[in-house]
């Protein structure tokens, strides 16, 4: 993610100014709406880690029969977090939008199927069910990738590599349910480091170079 030397010297000001600073293919200006944008975005990968976080304890100190309801708190903020997230390509952007609405799907009709109580047990239980909702986990796997490939966080790598081992190795039963559990546990408390973090960011970071997506747009359009 390329940025300009022109730095915003207080992020955290609520009184924002718009600014014009200079891209790859030109000047483009960050906007009141692109700040707001930014901070709905960090708030709701933070949101995602922190259900995803609280979901795992429930189930390991409570047990699953109720843990289902921070699943749906996941999804809802991971879903928030790719409306808001700034991807260069439009068909990445979309294709995680996507797997987020398959897997969100797949959750519905397991709820559907096995009832609220038996969601989370039967999943651990039989692996195929994991592949209901995997294209939800992908999508968050995703936006990891997004986040180590523009800003290397190694957190990030974490999200990346843990998620898909974890499922994957647990549908294919090369890893038992405890190792799925201790991974998946470790990637949702590297998802939360990660919500934490962003807001130490310059927005700008978050918001990228406009004028590659203005330049993208064009090439789209020209095409047409």
């Amino acid at each position: 993610m390329v940025l300009s030397n022109q730095q915003i010297s207080n992020p955290q000001n609520e009184e924002f100014e718009e600014l014009e600073l200079q891209g790859i293919y030109g000047n483009y200006k960050i906007t009141a709406t692109d700040h707001l944008e930014v901070k709905r975005y960090r708030t709701s990968v933070l949101c995602c880690g922190l259900a995803f976080c609280i979901g795992i304890i429930h189930w390991l100190l409570i047990g699953p029969t109720w843990a289902w309801i921070w699943l749906l708190a996941t999804a809802i903020a991971l879903g928030l977090a790719l409306k808001w997230i700034h991807i260069y390509l439009k068909p990445l952007h979309r294709t995680l939008q996507l797997l987020w609405g398959l897997g969100c799907i797949g959750i519905g009709i397991l709820l559907i199927k096995l009832g609220s109580q038996n969601l989370l047990s039967t999943i651990a239980s039989n692996q195929i069910s994991i592949l209901a909702i995997g294209p939800l986990f992908a999508a968050m796997t995703g936006l990891g990738f997004k986040e180590f490939f523009c800003f290397r966080r190694p957190e990030a790598i974490g999200i990346t590599l843990l998620i898909p081992i974890s499922l994957l190795g647990h549908l294919s039963g090369l890893i038992n349910g405890t190792t799925a559990m201790v991974l998946l546990s470790l990637s949702a408390f590297l998802l939360f480091i990660l919500g934490i973090r962003k807001f130490g960011m310059d927005p700008a970071a978050d918001i990228g170079d406009k004028s590659v997506f203005t330049f993208l747009e064009n090439q789209k359009l020209a095409k047409n």
